[in-house]
């Protein structure tokens, strides 16, 4: 039987985007730069971790980690998947999101249907 590995977003900006997850998410951080990934990266002749064209986001409670990789195109159309995140004050939790770098797509009685700043869609739900 399956288990559930990574969610992987496919992005332009990964560091960017693992930022903006990593703090919309409670108990999620930017995975730390040891000495072994950052010779990694200087093997590939990347000097800064803004440049890193893969970055991976990891929960403190053993959760999905979220990975986030480099794509030469951009996004075409609506996602085919997408996150939905738990709140018990939607438009507190908005209002923080969007602080963070994330717009208000559309407003529903039971969701709000909002996008990280590469423009995936998620949405904030009452818990």
């Amino acid at each position: 039987m399956a288990r559930l590995g990574d969610i992987v977003f496919d992005c332009a900006r990964p560091a960017t985007v693992a930022r903006f997850w990593a703090a919309a998410l409670d108990g999620y951080a930017v995975a730390p730069y040891d000495d072994e990934e950052l010779a990694r990266l200087r093997a590939l002749g990347i000097t800064d971790v803004e440049d890193d064209p893969t970055v991976l986001v990891e929960p403190s409670d053993g959760g999905p980690r979220l990975f986030f990789q480099w794509v030469p195109e951009g996004k075409s159309a609506k996602n085919r998947v997408h996150l939905d995140l738990l709140a018990t004050d939607l438009e507190a939790e908005a209002e923080r999101l969007v602080g963070l770098g994330a717009t208000v797509r559309e407003r529903y009685a039971d969701r709000l249907v909002l996008c990280d700043p590469e423009d995936n869609e998620f949405c904030v739900t009452p818990t």
